[in-house]
């Protein structure tokens, strides 16, 4: 062995047996949910931070991710967007339902899904899919440099 690939397995060694990989969910406490969305693929991250010796960490409870049906692939960036939002909420509710939580995204347009005025059929369904979670629910933008989670 070499001494680089000595060096990769203890690093990964050290990493899987110090730092805790899945946090339990604490419902008390804020969710954070990253989702992206590509051509081929639809992706989310539950997050939530958590004091852990004394030290606030944020830390993965569970991520999810499926492949964008035949019909989807129509859709624009934006509208794929949406759809990951709406896809991961169903996905998590049995978490989130209830619960406060941030979602976070690089697509403008998700921030501003709740508020359209004129949505087209797919945003109008989204948008009524959404209003449970209205009052609990946060949506930031991030910018795709910055937002590297999904990516």
């Amino acid at each position: 062995m070499t001494v680089d690939r000595v060096k990769d397995f203890e690093s990964l060694r050290q990493a899987l047996t110090t730092a805790p990989l899945l946090l339990i969910p604490d419902i008390k406490l804020t969710f954070k949910l990253y989702i992206d969305a590509s051509a081929d693929m639809l992706g989310a991250e539950l997050h939530q931070v958590q004091i852990i010796n004394n030290i606030p960490v944020e830390g993965l409870i569970c991520f999810t991710s499926r492949q964008i049906k035949p019909t989807e692939a129509r859709c624009g960036a934006s509208q794929m967007e949406c759809l990951c939002l709406v896809w991961a909420l169903e996905k998590l509710n049995y978490t989130l339902e209830g619960c406060f939580f941030e979602v976070i995204t690089d697509c403008t347009i998700v921030k501003s899904l709740l508020n359209m005025n004129t949505p087209n059929r797919n945003m109008l369904r989204w948008q009524i899919a959404l209003q449970e979670y209205r009052g609990n629910m946060n949506i930031v933008h991030k910018d795709g440099n910055i937002h590297k989670n999904e990516d």
